[in-house]
């Protein structure tokens, strides 16, 4: 430790908060800190939160780190009160979109924020992250601004904006911040840490992997070498249907995307640069995008490289305190829910079109040894409070861990956006023994009396895998299983990169043959999306005859948000599918998304005059009436009381009725 730091006082300190306050800064004896993170979250002292799981990491390597969060942002007031930062601001919406947190997809303001004390709204601006960072600059000018997270990652490029249906300038515009650390950002924030520290000016990191700036109308494109593999060079990107589709790229190091003004006017050229972005994913082989902003230019170099095992396994066990701030008298929501749960893996290969987690933490599964799950499941059994019940071991996707390429050198120059999609690579390793060995080891722990998989699972990989669902459903499943085949038709499945439904029907199969060897009365609770793209009348009319056909009556069901840089949100604002750039029709109106979401829950007798609606204009008027494929019939029923499953029913599950033939059978 130099005498500099010596004289800033120690850290916070294994177990204790990162301070929140200048009175506890002054506890600390520090003059200021290094690194204040400002979040749009409250602040929990957690692996899953990204300020303090970013925070514990920076203060791990010798920083000192301080947190502002929610702070009323209608001022710079409570910037001032903290203090500027010795290096930079590091500024994040939350774990979540701003928007897509206080707004359904219905565009009306939600009444409960998650990761607020007591659930409270309003206690971060829209677009949180532009917001903060101009009162960072108005607090405190000439200190360095890096934004990022979730809303600042997925808006890094020019894109599509749901809340306003306009197309929105990269983030950089109106955050007018230093950098863009976009991705999960371990790797890049201390990079700028240590530079910053060592005395470099913010704008010589613009050679960093995971960052994105603005350049100014006068100055050059500079040259960095990202080490870039063989997959990198090429003058058009692939097609999978219609082979080269000709874009604006330009050598082996850059990738120039049309520009914001195009983007905003011509809906080929958005679907072009959609198609660009995703495919310049892959850190063994991405390039840098460059993308005109009027004058300016925005520059996104390569994603940062995965964190290697060890890495991964120090950062979730840094001596977080594992709990809210002690300043919060209020529970809040998102905290309760993890609370007893841990997390194995991070990244996922499956592309969804209509999910970020690809886009954002990446394609490859970067997973921890078993050793520190099983060192923190111990912390967490050693909690006071602990009733023995771990809610989740998983990640984005419970049944992902350890799966990865078999052949390192093909991976690194591989563009495939979904591993699984249209069907599982070959070279991909879809061994489910390590999973099932670290959840054998997982229940027998002490003090652990149940070990929940509340994660999703990717069922195409889990059916084939039948010793993977004796163990999940003899010991890992509370009763019900939620998971996510989202559609019935084939077209829109494939839209959505999704499995055919017979994955579904397979995975739905193993699971009650699986459970009923186990001795377990178990279900499943299927989630399913209206008016994702691809989806009209006809495909919705589809899934309802599935759900009829099978007894499935979803009482939580989803309408299809268009989230910033989504493939799913490109067909929706463009109508054109960007990998081919064949038409994609969407429901855009709110009638008519109203009645994709009726059809949904056809029976309820809320939604009749809907659903009627919908199979008239359908021309499946024949669905009308008392006959056994019926929908609904001719009359309204009369209301019912809105109760979950049937009521006095041991174990009923909000979202899931038991088909007739098995209700017969008890």
């Amino acid at each position: 430790m130099t005498v500099s730091q010596q004289s800033r006082g120690p850290r916070a300190g294994p177990g204790a908060f990162l301070p929140m306050s200048r009175a506890e800064m002054d506890a600390l004896g520090w003059d200021q800190p290094d690194v204040i993170f400002v979040s749009g979250d409250a602040y929990v002292d957690h692996p899953s939160f990204a300020a303090a799981l970013l925070g514990r990491w920076l203060e791990v390597h010798g920083f000192r780190v301080a947190v502002l969060a929610q702070p009323d942002w209608q001022s710079a007031d409570a910037w001032r009160a903290l203090g500027p930062p010795r290096l930079f601001y590091a500024v994040s919406a939350g774990n979540m979109d701003s928007m897509i947190n206080h707004y359904t997809a219905n565009r009306k303001r939600r009444n409960a924020d998650a990761y607020s004390p007591g659930g409270r709204i309003e206690l971060r601006p829209d677009r949180a992250a532009a917001v903060y960072a101009q009162r960072c600059r108005e607090a405190f000018k000439g200190v360095p601004v890096v934004t990022g997270g979730v809303e600042a990652s997925l808006r890094r490029v020019a894109h599509y904006d749901y809340w306003s249906d306009k197309v929105r300038p990269s983030h950089l515009v109106h955050s007018k911040a230093d950098l863009l650390a976009f991705g999960m950002g371990e790797r890049t924030i201390l990079a700028i840490a240590r530079r910053l520290a060592a005395g470099e000016e913010v704008s010589a990191l613009r050679d960093l992997r995971g960052v994105a700036y603005l350049l100014g109308a006068k100055q050059e494109l500079p040259h960095h070498d990202f080490g870039l593999g063989e997959g990198s060079v090429g003058e058009s990107v692939e097609g999978p249907v219609k082979g080269p589709v000709k874009g604006p790229v330009e050598g082996a190091e850059d990738v120039t995307l049309p520009s914001f003004e195009a983007v905003n006017e011509d809906g080929r050229a958005f679907a072009l640069a959609t198609r660009h972005v995703h495919r310049e994913t892959n850190p063994g082989n991405a390039r840098r995008l460059v993308q005109a902003h009027g004058a300016r230019r925005l520059v996104v170099n390569p994603p940062a490289w995965p964190l290697e095992e060890a890495e991964l396994d120090r950062l979730h066990e840094l001596p977080y305190a594992r709990a809210p701030h002690p300043d919060y008298s209020e529970k809040i929501p998102a905290w309760q829910t993890i609370a007893d749960s841990v997390q194995i893996m991070r990244g996922c290969f499956g592309g969804c079109t209509f999910c970020s987690i690809t886009l954002h933490q990446g394609r490859t599964i970067q997973s921890r040894s078993e050793a520190s799950v099983l060192r923190e499941l111990e912390s967490v059994a050693a909690r006071p409070g602990f009733k023995g019940h771990v809610s989740d071991i998983g990640g984005p996707t419970a049944n992902m861990y350890r799966m990865e390429c078999s052949r390192p050198e093909v991976e690194a120059t591989c563009r495939r956006l979904s591993c699984v999609h249209p069907k599982v690579c070959k070279l991909l390793g879809t061994d489910h023994g390590p999973l099932r060995e670290l959840m054998r080891k997982s229940r027998a722990l002490p003090g652990v009396k149940k070990v929940n998989v509340a994660s999703g699972i990717r069922m195409d990989l889990a059916a084939d895998e039948p010793e993977y669902l004796e163990e999940l459903a003899a010991h890992h499943v509370g009763g019900h299983l939620k998971v996510a085949p989202e559609h019935a038709s084939e077209k829109v499945l494939a839209k959505m990169k999704k499995p055919a439904g017979d994955s579904f029907e397979r995975f739905a199969a193993g699971f009650r043959a699986a459970s009923k060897r186990a001795g377990k009365e178990q279900y499943l609770v299927p989630y399913f999306i209206a008016s994702h793209p691809g989806s009209g009348l006809e495909e919705m009319i589809e899934l309802a005859l599935y759900l009829k056909k099978n007894g499935y009556r979803p009482r939580q069901v989803q309408d299809f948000i268009p989230a910033p840089m989504d493939i799913a949100t490109c067909m929706y604002h463009t109508g054109l599918d960007p990998e081919t750039l064949e038409p994609v029709s969407s429901a855009r109106s709110a009638q008519d998304r109203g009645l994709q979401r009726a059809l949904l829950q056809y029976w309820e007798p809320a939604n009749h005059a809907a659903v009627k609606k919908a199979l008239v204009r359908a021309g499946r008027a024949d669905l009308i009436g008392t006959g056994p494929e019926c929908l609904i019939p001719e009359d309204p029923p009369p209301p019912r009381p809105d109760a979950p499953g049937r009521p006095g029913r041991k174990g009923a599950e909000p979202g899931y009725r038991a088909p007739a033939r098995d209700r017969a059978r008890r």
